[in-house]
């Protein structure tokens, strides 16, 4: 008996959810997670497969809209809670999601799907390609330094609880949303992700705390971190444990991570999924102490080559012909002119000679900035017709600053 596709019913989400919770290993999800993640998925947009009556994959997508390089914020699709029952694996349940949600987001009219992928391997068939990565930090406190800009210590810095100053809090993180390639704008609700506090996550760290940064009575910057605290015979060695921050300004961003490099007590900070150009990197003592480990974050889909390149702008003039594969969507095959500069973009299809060949994979790679055209051609995978074309692309395709998630879904 094969399975059968069928958008999700909302008396079914239990069933569904179940399903993908063994998928990840069957560990109960933390107090309060369900209920977010029901108020938060959107039934429409999801997908089961079923056999018979029995579910054994499942697969979601959020109405996301993504900062791309120039600023503009465009549509697309959040792949999330995809699995695959152990029971089905190997029988094309996977790859049957995979294509009735692409299908999907195509007759939405959304040009790009993004997701985060559980094992790095799986979702390149599909014409999924890494575009960010972030930085995971581990610092010796005790002896790492930050030099300060001007005006830090005008900033001050005050605890709050944190459902208090939420609304200020994501007014910092709308501010920041589109100075940034990979950034989501969050749609309400998704801002009770960061504060979720169940005692049984924290693992021996204190609740969830606060501590936002003012100047002239306005809120400028904030973080929520937990303290972990641990003794040894030779005295406090407790952990500062980062959950989030953001900050408008080099003052406030400096002394936001001045104030959590030196809490009392402790002598380690740790932080996940940074981004890779953080300031507060260029202004430590000793970045070898930090413990930097690099790892892939958010992997981009283009479902509409055509306007998704069209979307975003270039930091330098570009005007290239792509050969494009995509087997796995073949709307997209065939040549692209790409014609843009910093201001915008045009991309048609075009009968002209192709100047550079790739797949749809290396343009989501390459589609935030943040991963080199030219480190892809290098590695062989872009192929160079015309001469030049591979430096002219790479240069234009690249942002200023790194791309970034600043959470996951």
């Amino acid at each position: 008996m094969g399975t059968d596709l069928r958008v999700l019913r909302a008396d079914d989400w239990d069933e569904w959810y179940d399903n993908l919770i063994r998928a990840f290993g069957g560990v109960p999800e933390l107090l309060g997670e369900r209920e977010l993640w029901n108020a938060l998925t959107e039934v429409d947009r999801s997908i089961g497969a079923w056999d018979g009556d029995v579910c054994v994959g499942t697969a979601g997508a959020f109405s996301f809209r993504l900062t791309v390089p120039g600023g503009a914020s465009v549509p697309a699709a959040g792949v999330t809670m995809v699995s695959v029952a152990a029971t089905h694996r190997r029988r094309g349940v996977l790859r049957s999601m995979m294509r009735r949600q692409l299908d999907d987001v195509r007759e939405w009219g959304w040009p790009l799907a993004v997701l985060t992928a559980s094992e790095p391997a799986i979702y390149g068939r599909f014409g999924y390609g890494a575009a960010t990565h972030h930085v995971n930090v581990e610092v010796d406190t005790t002896r790492v330094r930050l030099s300060v800009p001007p005006g830090t210590d005008d900033v001050r810095l005050r605890y709050a609880a944190p459902a208090e100053v939420l609304d200020a809090c994501e007014a910092v993180y709308a501010r920041k949303v589109p100075g940034r390639p990979g950034m989501l704008a969050r749609l309400p609700g998704w801002e009770r992700l960061g504060l979720l506090d169940p005692e049984s996550g924290r693992d021996g760290a204190s609740p969830l705390q606060c501590v936002v940064a003012e100047r002239g009575g306005e809120v400028v910057g904030y973080a929520r971190f937990r303290v972990k605290p641990e003794w040894d015979t030779t005295g406090p060695k407790g952990e500062v444990l980062l959950q989030d921050t953001e900050a408008l300004d080099a003052a406030a961003h400096t002394a936001l991570w001045r104030f959590l490099f030196e809490i009392d007590l402790t002598s380690t900070l740790k932080a996940w999924g940074r981004p890779m150009d953080e300031p507060w990197m260029s202004m430590v003592s000793d970045i070898r102490r930090c413990g930097l480990r690099v790892r892939d974050s958010l992997y981009v889909r283009l479902v509409d080559v055509g306007a998704a390149l069209q979307a975003r702008t270039y930091q330098a003039p570009v005007d290239v012909v792509f050969e494009v594969e995509d087997d796995f969507c073949p709307w997209n095959a065939g040549r692209w002119r790409l014609t843009g500069d910093a201001k915008g973009a045009s991309c048609a299809r075009t009968t002209d000679a192709a100047d550079l060949a790739l797949s749809v994979r290396e343009l989501g790679e390459a589609y935030l900035g943040g991963v080199s055209l030219a480190s892809l051609g290098a590695a062989g995978r872009v192929r160079e017709i015309r001469q030049g074309a591979l430096a002219e692309a790479a240069v234009g395709f690249g942002s200023v600053v790194s791309p970034w998630l600043p959470h996951g879904f």
